[in-house]
């Protein structure tokens, strides 16, 4: 059963890794639509070093990169989508897509969402903050991360894992945030646009079960590029 329990392991942790190189080369092929070249596009650049992070193979990104400015003759005709709702006991997400036929993603949300609630446009993402959020690690010891936010611009900060700090700002500050950071001793990690709860949502273990398994159906789908929700930790 042990050897058994490692092969299934692995093919799905060989799986996972799959679906996220995947979920990268979408945003690697949207932003090289505005350029190829990395040290020009600062949207790519940023993409391009999370993809090198998560050992992305070198032949998928440069195909990605390729594919995405129209070099290699093929049209790129991903359309970002973002739904909204609840999942069960009341929490509100949002979910962003990268598809190419948005009728049958639409679809396949709904169906999703018989758990939860698919709700209109706006319906929860007013409980939410649009911003920048920027993981950085420290290059010394006496690296300081909340002088750090203030001499690069960032709104605030919070610890974030393995020693890392996650740098919170504007969405049109992010890139000079990213900027700033390596003069007041950051790396930065990773950087992304996303959404940040206002009113964080606190559940029972039973019910942080039932919300798990919902969103983890939803991130499983091949469209969804980015869940966010409402919940608190």
């Amino acid at each position: 059963m042990g050897a058994q329990w490692k092969a299934k392991h692995k093919e799905a942790a060989a799986n996972a890794k799959g679906k996220a190189f995947g979920k990268l080369s979408k945003e690697i092929m949207i932003a090289a639509r505005s350029g190829p070249d990395p040290d020009m596009n600062p949207r790519l650049r940023l993409v391009v070093e999370q993809a090198k992070k998560a050992s992305m193979p070198r032949e998928t990104l440069e195909r990605a990169i390729k594919k995405g400015a129209g070099l290699l003759g093929e049209a790129v005709n991903y359309e970002r989508t973002t739904y909204e709702g609840f999942t069960p006991h009341r929490v509100p997400v949002i979910v962003e897509c990268l598809t190419d036929n948005v009728n049958r993603t639409v679809a396949e949300i709904r169906v999703l969402f018989r758990k939860g609630q698919l709700g209109a446009s706006g319906s929860v993402s007013w409980d939410f903050d649009y911003v920048g959020m920027v993981e950085a690690t420290p290059t010394s010891a006496e690296a300081d991360p909340e002088l750090a936010a203030i001499e690069a611009g960032a709104q605030d900060f919070e610890p974030a894992e393995d020693g890392a700090t996650l740098f919170l700002s504007d969405a049109t500050d992010m890139d000079a945030v990213c900027k700033a950071l390596p003069d007041q001793g950051f790396t930065v990690q990773s950087a992304n646009l996303g959404y940040r709860p206002k009113n964080p949502v606190t559940l029972t273990e039973a019910e942080m079960e039932e919300v798990e398994a919902f969103l983890e159906a939803l991130d499983a789908h091949d469209d969804v590029q980015n869940v966010y929700v409402g919940l608190a930790g």
